[in-house]
Protein backbone atom coordinates (compact mmCIF):
# COMPACT_ATOMS: atom_id res chain seq x y z
CA UNK A 1 0.00 0.00 0.00
CA UNK A 2 2.78 2.67 0.94
CA UNK A 3 4.56 1.57 -1.84
CA UNK A 4 1.56 2.04 -4.18
CA UNK A 5 1.33 5.82 -2.88
CA UNK A 6 5.15 6.92 -3.02
CA UNK A 7 4.76 5.24 -7.04
CA UNK A 8 2.24 7.46 -7.38
CA UNK A 9 3.45 10.47 -5.96
CA UNK A 10 6.59 10.10 -8.19
CA UNK A 11 4.43 9.94 -11.07
CA UNK A 12 2.34 12.59 -10.96
CA UNK A 13 5.36 14.95 -9.69
CA UNK A 14 7.30 13.58 -12.98
CA UNK A 15 4.07 14.87 -15.16
CA UNK A 16 3.94 18.02 -13.65
CA UNK A 17 7.58 19.19 -13.74
CA UNK A 18 7.39 18.03 -17.59
CA UNK A 19 4.35 20.16 -17.96
CA UNK A 20 5.67 22.83 -16.32
CA UNK A 21 9.04 22.62 -18.92
CA UNK A 22 6.85 22.35 -21.73
CA UNK A 23 4.95 25.82 -20.36
CA UNK A 24 7.67 27.42 -19.94
CA UNK A 25 9.36 27.10 -23.33
CA UNK A 26 5.99 27.36 -25.07
CA UNK A 27 5.19 30.85 -23.11
CA UNK A 28 9.05 31.57 -23.80
CA UNK A 29 8.88 31.06 -27.60
CA UNK A 30 5.57 33.67 -27.40
CA UNK A 31 7.44 35.94 -25.42
CA UNK A 32 10.30 36.15 -28.30
CA UNK A 33 7.52 35.76 -31.02
CA UNK A 34 5.87 38.80 -30.13
CA UNK A 35 8.89 40.88 -29.74
CA UNK A 36 9.97 40.42 -32.43
CA UNK A 37 6.45 40.97 -34.53
CA UNK A 38 6.62 44.73 -32.72
CA UNK A 39 9.50 45.25 -33.39
CA UNK A 40 9.74 44.99 -36.91
CA UNK A 41 6.09 46.59 -37.83
CA UNK A 42 8.77 49.49 -36.00
CA UNK A 43 11.35 49.31 -37.70
CA UNK A 44 13.83 47.47 -35.08
CA UNK A 45 16.02 44.21 -36.30
CA UNK A 46 15.17 41.35 -35.02
CA UNK A 47 18.96 40.58 -33.66
CA UNK A 48 18.17 43.98 -31.01
CA UNK A 49 14.89 41.97 -30.24
CA UNK A 50 16.62 39.27 -29.21
CA UNK A 51 19.52 40.63 -27.68
CA UNK A 52 17.38 42.59 -25.31
CA UNK A 53 14.88 39.51 -24.38
CA UNK A 54 18.30 37.62 -23.55
CA UNK A 55 19.70 39.86 -21.72
CA UNK A 56 16.74 40.65 -19.75
CA UNK A 57 16.20 36.82 -19.12
CA UNK A 58 19.64 37.06 -17.72
CA UNK A 59 19.02 39.88 -15.00
CA UNK A 60 16.92 37.30 -12.89
CA UNK A 61 18.94 34.41 -13.68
Amino acid sequence: MKSTRILFMQTTTFILFILGLVLLIGGAELLVRGASRRAMAIGISPLVVGLTVVAYGRQFS
